[in-house]
């Protein structure tokens, strides 16, 4: 019951944000100017920030060290479902502008503002390493490998004679894991005002990419909530084809003699099922792709996340 008490909250409060969004757009308080300065905001300035000082507070170099095995089943769910999401890109003839979202929706989950808060409530402060595990994969994994897949999906180039932009491999949620990550293991101390000023500045990022999502609906329109094709198999990846590779890597070390907690695995699990990243749309926007796909694909995969969660409370006992 808690767990689906705590899903239909999350929903809510991120249903109402979205909404906020859309109901100012509607009423010309926000002007294509201020969608466009909320983009280049929360990627290049607000996620960096948020990054550097949750890697700070959640991790220590003990942790990272003592989480390895973990890192391993987690890192074997991600390769396996960036390698179905691409197959599934070609046998279904997704169309440049989706395919990098597409992608994404697959492998990469909303772990901070859903992810966390409903771990806590299910599990306790006891399965924050676990979640750990998750969130640090999750990021690599979103801003090393699935950015590539976005920007490498703009129907916009010209593929035979754009030129490769290395710059495009370090985007700046990247760097600011990976100087987050410097600062960590050299165990070099950040001034409290320091690491508060990031911590304010980083906490903007989900309210602003919601407003952002119910920007991108009030133009798009509510019609332009549907279930096609491609929005189904995405959602089939987020609930069902990523969260089931995660408990058949699970199972298969446990019978090979992996000692692996109940805690460590149902948390993985949880988190592999969270719904979309909420900055889809805006990265989808900054390559030209897709917005309206992006922003219909996060949207109904928040909503069907209530119902997805108590399911799969009653599968990780089986795990």
């Amino acid at each position: 019951m808690t767990a689906f008490v705590t899903s239909i909250e999350s929903v809510v409060e991120i249903i109402l944000v979205i909404a906020l969004g859309f109901y100012l757009r509607k009423k010309n308080k926000f002007d294509d100017q201020f969608k466009t300065s909320i983009s280049f905001l929360i990627m290049n300035i607000a996620l960096p920030a948020s990054i550097f000082s949750s890697v700070l507070k959640y991790l220590t170099r003990e942790k990272l060290i003592g989480l390895s095995s973990g890192l391993l089943y987690a890192s074997g769910s991600f390769i396996i479902g960036y390698i179905i999401a691409w197959v599934l890109t070609k046998l279904l003839h997704v169309r440049p502008g989706r395919r990098g979202t597409f992608i994404n929706m697959f492998v990469n989950a909303n772990t901070i503002f859903i992810g966390l808060p409903l771990n806590l409530a299910l599990f306790g402060e006891a399965s924050m390493p676990y979640f750990l595990i998750y969130y640090v994969l999750n990021t690599v994994s979103t801003w090393a490998i699935g950015v590539f897949f976005i920007t490498n999906d703009d129907p916009t180039k010209d593929k035979s004679t754009a030129k490769f932009n290395w710059r495009k491999l370090l985007p700046a949620p990247l760097v600011g894991f990976l100087v987050a990550l410097v600062f960590l293991l050299l165990a070099i101390p950040v001034p409290n005002w320091v690491n508060s000023t990031l911590t304010m500045v980083g906490g903007i990022v989900t309210p602003m990419s919601l407003i952002y999502i119910g920007i991108v609906l009030a133009d798009a329109g509510l019609a332009s909530i549907h279930f096609d094709r491609d929005t189904i198999w995405a959602l089939l990846g987020r609930f069902i084809f990523t969260p089931a590779v995660m408990i058949g890597i699970l199972m298969l070390a446990t019978h090979g003699g992996a000692q692996i907690p109940n805690l460590e695995s149902s948390t993985l699990i949880i988190q592999a099922a969270a719904p979309g990243l909420a900055v889809l749309p805006i990265l989808a926007g900054q390559a030209h792709g897709d917005v309206e796909y992006a922003t219909n694909v996060v949207t109904t995969s928040t909503v069907l996340f209530v119902v997805v969660v108590p399911i799969l409370m009653q599968l990780v006992q089986l795990v």
